[in-house]
C-alpha cells in the first residue's frame, strides 16, 4: 500500500472517530432553565435529579482582555471541557471601602454570560480570600487598616467585611440571572480557600471559622452547592474537595454521601522570580486524571487551563507576569501540543461511555504488585467500562484481566470500553506537538525614537515625611505602588574617611522588601534584591563619600504582596537596618539617624505613562544605563493576527506601559540557575493596541539599553510527530447501539495527523526520519538507523496541504527494521505559513 491510499484510509476513519466523539458544539442553551436543580450524591454532582461528568478549566477574567475571553472558551470546549471556574478577586472590585469596579477586563459578569453563550456550566470561587498568584491574595489591601483585625479567623472585624462582599457577590450574579436555578450557567460556587494550609494557626478558632464561613454562605440561598478546596470534610451541607497534582492516591474524601470533586489539577507549577522552567506532561496530567476517576471522582478542573497576565500589579510577592504559560493553552491563548490535544482525546472517550461510569456498579482489583483495575458494570444493560493502572514507575508490564492479556506502560491508566478493548492509554500520545517560535517586527512610527525622563533623586530635606527610623514600607504605599524612596543625610569629617585610597566605605541594608537600588551623592551605586524562598536580604554595595555632608538615598521596592499564610495582615516591609562599614572611626549606625520619606514615584504620581500625563514632564534623548528613569517611543501594531510581545533582554527591572495599560512587571536581571532571564517576553495582547502609534513606555529602575527592546510576533507554525509502530493505536472506531457501545471497525495501524492553525498550511518539511530520531520538536536528531527517504515521503504527502495524515510503518518509508537500534519511530516537524 502506498503512503497515499493508507493516509487516505486513515484520515476516513479520523473522520468518522470524530464525528462519533465530538467536543461539545455550540448550541442554544439548554443545561439549566429557571427551576433547575443542583443537588448531589456520592457518585456527582447531579443537574436536576441526573448525575453528569464534568471537565473544568479554570481562566481567571482579570488575566486576560474582555476581547479574548469568547476565543478562549470556544477554545476550551475544542478541548473536551463543558465547565469555566474563576476565582472573583476581592481587591481588583473593591480597591476602597464600598466603591466597586467591574469594568473592563473586572467585568465578572460578562465573563460567565459568555461561558453560557458557549454552552458551557461555570464554577465561581468566591473566597474571597482566593491565594491565586495574585496581590495580597485577594483581599484587599484596606482591611489592614481596621483595627483589631485578624485575617481568616473567628475575627468579628474580618466576619464582618468578608460576609458583606460574599453577599454582595452573591446578590449581584442573582440580579443577572446567573446560577443554575435561575437558568444560568453557574453550577457550584466555593466559600474560603485552602483553608487547611492555615487552619493550624488559629487552632480550635479555624473550626469556629469555617462552621461560621459555611452558614453564612449557605444562608445567601445561591442556590447551587457550596464547596471548600484542599479539605478532607467540611461542615454541613458544603462538599469538601482536593486541589493537587495526584487527587486520585493522595486524598480521601471523609464524607461519603458527598461526591469526590478535584478543583484543582496544577497543570504545571506557577513560576516565581529565579524559577526554572516548570513543566508538567501531558501524560502525567493525563494519568492522575483517571486515577482520579478509576477511584469514583466525576470532576476535574484543571489548574490553570490558561494562566494569562499578572497585568499592571497584580501578582503576589515574586511572581511573575506570565502565568501558567506551560498550561493546555499558554499565556497567549494559543494550543499548546501535545498537553490540549492528548486531554481533549481523554474527555472525549470518558464521556462516550459516561452512563457505565456514572451509573455503574464499582468494583476493584489487584492485579500485582502496582497493577490495579477499576470496573463500573451495568449488568442490565450489558455496559462495562475498565481501567487498568500500572503505578510502577520506569516498568511498564502485561496483565491478565477477565482472561485476557493487555499490555500497560509504566506509570500509565489504560480505558477499556465493554471491560476488553484499549480505547485510551494516558502514555500513548498520538497527537502532534508544537513548537513556539518568535520573530521581530520592523515596526516604525513617525515618533520612533526612544526618549527619556529620569526621576529626581530626592534628599532629606526635600521630603515631607520624617521620622529618626525608616518606616514600614507597605504602611507608606498602601499598595498604591510599589516604590518607597528612603533618604538620610550625615556629616563626615576629614579623619572619618579612609586613609587608604584602596580602602572604601561600604553601604549596609537589611531589606525585608524584595529589592532596592541605592545612590550615595546622588551617585547610583548598584542593586541588591531578595527571592521568594527567602525573608529579607542585605545590600552591601561600596561608594564614594565625601568630608561634609553626605546623602544617602535608597528606592525600595517590592514585587507584590504576599498571597497566603496565617500572618498575612502582619507582613512588613522595608528597611531594617543600615551601616557604613570601613570608615576610619568604624562603623556608623544610620538606623536612628533620622530619615526622610517619599512614596511612589514622580512618574506614576503624574501618570506619565498615558497621553495624558506623559507632557507634565520634561523628556529628552534617551541614553543607555539610566537608573530610575522612564523610557518612551512609539510603535505601529505588527501586521496580522499573532500575538504581539516584548523582548526585554535589553533592560533590567521595572514596569511595562503601552498605550496607559500597565503590561505588567519585568526583572530581566533575576537570572535562573541556567543564567537565563527568568522572563524575557512580556505580551501585549493586541487589544491594547492601535493601528497606527502606540505609546509605549517603560520604567527602568536599574539600568538598560532600550533600544534593545524588541516588538516581536509568537507562532505555533513548527508542528511535529514522534510516534512508534510498536505503539498499538490506542483508539477503535465505536458506535452506539442505545446505551450500548460497539465496534464497528478496528484499525491496528498507528498514525499521526499534522494540522497547520487556521488559515495556513504546510510549506516546509524541517525534519523526518524513520528509525530512532532523537530530541524533541523543535530539536529532532536523526539516530543510527536514520531512513533518507522519510524527508521526501513526508513532502509529497503533506507539502501545501493544510493537514496530512501520516502511517506509522517502515515498510513506507523503506526503513530497515532489522537496523539494531532502531525503536521503529517516525520523528516528524512540519512549518505552516500563511
Amino acid at each position: 500500500m502506498t503512503v497515499a491510499r493508507a493516509a487516505a484510509a486513515l484520515v476516513a476513519a479520523a473522520a468518522v472517530l470524530t464525528i462519533l466523539l465530538p467536543g461539545w458544539a455550540a448550541a442554544e442553551w439548554t443545561r439549566t432553565k429557571k427551576g433547575t436543580i443542583v443537588t448531589y450524591d456520592g457518585r456527582s454532582l447531579m443537574i436536576d435529579g441526573k448525575r453528569d461528568l464534568f471537565f473544568s478549566g479554570a481562566i481567571h477574567y482579570p488575566r486576560s482582555p474582555p476581547e479574548m475571553w469568547p476565543k478562549l472558551i470556544e477554545r476550551a470546549k475544542e478541548g473536551g471541557l463543558n465547565t469555566i471556574e474563576t476565582y472573583v478577586f476581592w481587591n481588583a472590585h473593591e480597591p476602597e471601602p464600598g466603591k466597586y469596579n467591574f469594568e473592563g477586563r473586572l467585568d465578572l459578569f460578562k465573563f460567565i454570560k459568555i461561558i453560557q453563550d458557549h454552552d458551557m456550566y461555570a464554577i465561581v470561587r468566591i473566597g474571597p480570600f482566593i491565594q491565586a498568584e495574585w496581590n495580597h491574595g485577594g483581599l484587599p489591601y484596606w482591611l489592614r487598616e481596621i483595627g483589631h483585625i485578624i485575617f481568616r479567623a473567628n475575627n468579628d472585624p474580618f466576619k464582618k467585611e468578608m460576609e458583606k462582599f460574599v453577599r454582595f457577590i452573591v446578590q449581584k450574579l442573582k440580579d443577572a440571572e446567573l446560577f443554575a436555578d435561575q437558568g444560568g450557567p453557574i453550577i457550584l460556587s466555593q466559600i474560603e480557600n485552602e483553608y487547611g494550609n492555615i487552619k493550624k494557626d488559629h487552632k480550635t478558632e479555624g473550626d469556629k471559622y469555617l462552621e461560621w464561613a459555611a452558614q453564612m454562605a449557605l444562608s445567601t440561598q445561591a442556590g447551587v452547592p457550596w464547596i471548600m478546596c484542599k479539605q478532607s470534610t467540611a461542615p454541613g451541607e458544603v462538599i469538601p474537595t482536593c486541589n493537587g497534582r495526584h487527587c486520585g492516591d493522595t486524598w480521601t474524601l471523609r464524607d461519603k454521601d458527598k461526591p469526590m470533586l478535584w478543583t484543582e489539577n496544577w497543570t504545571a507549577q506557577f513560576r516565581a522570580y529565579g524559577d526554572q522552567l516548570a513543566m508538567r506532561s501531558a501524560e502525567d496530567i493525563a494519568y492522575a486524571v483517571l486515577r482520579f476517576f478509576a477511584k469514583g471522582g466525576s470532576l476535574v478542573n484543571y489548574y490553570m487551563y490558561h494562566g494569562g497576565t499578572n497585568f499592571g500589579r497584580n501578582g503576589a510577592s515574586y511572581v511573575l507576569t506570565g502565568y501558567y504559560d506551560e498550561a493546555p493553552m499558554d499565556e497567549y491563548g494559543m494550543c499548546k501540543e501535545p498537553k490540549f490535544g492528548h486531554l481533549r482525546d481523554l474527555h472525549n472517550v470518558i464521556r462516550s461511555y459516561q452512563k457505565a461510569f456514572l451509573m455503574g456498579e464499582h468494583s476493584s482489583q489487584i492485579l500485582g504488585p502496582g497493577y490495579e483495575a477499576h470496573t463500573f458494570e451495568l449488568p442490565e444493560d450489558n455496559l462495562c467500562l475498565s481501567f487498568l493502572s500500572n503505578n510502577n514507575t520506569g516498568e511498564d508490564g502485561t496483565v491478565v484481566f477477565r482472561g485476557e492479556k493487555h499490555f500497560v506502560p509504566s506509570r500509565s491508566v489504560s480505558i477499556l470500553a465493554g471491560c476488553k478493548n484499549v480505547v485510551y492509554n494516558t502514555k500513548r500520545v498520538f497527537v502532534q506537538h508544537s513548537e513556539r517560535s518568535f520573530h521581530t517586527s520592523e515596526v516604525t512610527s513617525k515618533n520612533n525614537l526612544w526618549e527619556m525622563f529620569s526621576e529626581q533623586i530626592p534628599k532629606f530635606h526635600m521630603t515631607k515625611i520624617r521620622t529618626k527610623e525608616p518606616l514600614e514600607q507597605y504602611n507608606q504605599t498602601k499598595d498604591a505602588s510599589d516604590y518607597l524612596w528612603y533618604t538620610t543625610s550625615f556629616r563626615l569629617e576629614s579623619d572619618d574617611l579612609p586613609f587608604r585610597g584602596d580602602i572604601r566605605p561600604v553601604l549596609q541594608v537589611k531589606s525585608t522588601a524584595h529589592s532596592m537600588i541605592g545612590f550615595a551623592n546622588d551617585a547610583f551605586v548598584g542593586t541588591g534584591r531578595g527571592s521568594k524562598q527567602v525573608k529579607g536580604f542585605m545590600f552591601e554595595k561600596p561608594v564614594d563619600l565625601k568630608v561634609g555632608v553626605n546623602h544617602i538615598t535608597l528606592l525600595s521596592s517590592t514585587m507584590g504582596m504576599k498571597d497566603s499564610g496565617g500572618e498575612l495582615a502582619e507582613v512588613k516591609g522595608g528597611i531594617q537596618e543600615c551601616l557604613i562599614q570601613g570608615l576610619n572611626t568604624g562603623t556608623l549606625d544610620l538606623q536612628v539617624n533620622g530619615w526622610g520619606h517619599k512614596a511612589a514615584l514622580e512618574g506614576e504620581d503624574k501618570e506619565i505613562y498615558s497621553e495624558k500625563g506623559m507632557g507634565k514632564v520634561q523628556w529628552k534623548p534617551a541614553q543607555n544605563d539610566q537608573p530610575a528613569t522612564w523610557y518612551k517611543r512609539y510603535f505601529d501594531e505588527p501586521d496580522g493576527e499573532d500575538p504581539v510581545v516584548l523582548d526585554m533582554s535589553s533592560m533590567s527591572k521595572g514596569m511595562i506601559f503601552v498605550n496607559g495599560e500597565g503590561v505588567g512587571r519585568y526583572w530581566t536581571s533575576y537570572r535562573t540557575l541556567s543564567g537565563s532571564p527568568s522572563q524575557a517576553l512580556y505580551h501585549i495582547p493586541r487589544p491594547f493596541l492601535k493601528s497606527k502609534d502606540n505609546l509605549l513606555v517603560v520604567l527602568e529602575e536599574e539600568v538598560g539599553k532600550p533600544d534593545g527592546i524588541l516588538i516581536q510576533t509568537v507562532t505555533r507554525d513548527d508542528i511535529c510527530l514522534l510516534l512508534s509502530e510498536h505503539n498499538p493505536a490506542q483508539i477503535k472506531t465505536w458506535d452506539t447501539d442505545g446505551d450500548k457501545i460497539k465496534l464497528i471497525a478496528e484499525d491496528h495501524s498507528t498514525r499521526g495527523t499534522l494540522s497547520c492553525p487556521p488559515k495556513k498550511t504546510i510549506k516546509e518539511v524541517v525534519f523526518a526520519s524513520f528509525g530512532n530520531p532523537e530530541g524533541m520538536c523543535g530539536n529532532f536528531t536523526a539516530g543510527t538507523c536514520h531512513t533518507p527517504d522519510a524527508k521526501q515521503v513526508v513532502e509529497k504527502e503533506c507539502l501545501g496541504k493544510a493537514s496530512c495524515t501520516l502511517p506509522v510503518e517502515h515498510t513506507l518509508y523503506g526503513a530497515d527494521i532489522n537496523c539494531q537500534s532502531t525503536t521503529a519511530t517516525l520523528g516528524v516537524q512540519v512549518r505552516c505559513s500563511s
